[in-house]
């Protein structure tokens, strides 16, 4: 079974639609209703649509980092640094994800790109 992603609403509408192109599974918080939800809810809902979230957001790493400290699970998260990976670099690493991973890789993980 392929990764699907949820973009959090730091995402540039440019890597959703790079994926999209790619015919990876991406749903991103705006188009879910939860662009206005914290970082603990946006983790959550892409928990309950069984989907990795893909974040820029160095906040939202904290989160998923207390989760991992404190034994609370989650669907997994996929970071980029808004600075230091390009949005091409960025498209290509979740494609491959998407493409070659199983979700049991990322569940409770954080994992960083550049691959």
């Amino acid at each position: 079974m392929p990764i699907t992603f949820y973009m959090d609403h730091h995402v540039p509408r440019a890597i959703t639609l790079g994926l999209r192109l790619r015919e990876a599974d991406v749903i991103t918080a705006y188009e879910d209703g939860t662009s206005e939800l914290d970082d603990a809810g946006v983790l959550d809902r892409a928990g309950e649509l069984a989907r990795v979230l893909f974040t820029r957001d160095d906040d939202l790493l904290a989160e998923a980092t207390k989760r991992q400290r404190e034994v609370i699970s989650f669907y997994g998260v996929v970071y980029a640094h808004q600075l230091r990976v390009s949005i091409g670099r960025c498209v290509e690493d979740l494609e491959l994800i998407a493409k070659v991973g199983e979700p049991v890789d990322l569940m409770d993980q954080v994992m960083f790109l550049p691959l």
